[in-house]
């Protein structure tokens, strides 16, 4: 999968500003820009319909397979203060 030169341009000023900031693997053509919370590092944000699409899209899931796999393993998984932001849309 392609991204755009503003997502590589998010995931270079994320990592060089939070190290401990993480990325959903397989994923980065979800991100839509960078969350900024006063006081805490800087995390990548996805788009939620982007993610659950690319499920469908690239891993063969039916929509509702999807958003299952996507609630239960993507958007439920905690991994520490460097897990991105998912913005519903």
């Amino acid at each position: 999968m392609k991204i755009s030169k503003q997502q590589e341009a998010w995931i270079d000023q994320v990592s060089n500003e939070n190290p401990e900031a993480l990325q959903i693997d397989g994923h980065d053509n979800a991100i839509i820009g960078i969350s900024r919370k006063s006081g805490e590092p800087a995390l990548l944000a996805y788009s939620e319909k982007r993610i659950i699409m690319n499920l469908v899209t690239f891993d063969g899931m039916s929509l509702e397979e999807a958003r299952e796999f996507y609630e239960f393993n993507i958007a439920g998984a905690y991994m520490g203060p460097g897990t991105p932001v998912i913005v519903g849309d």
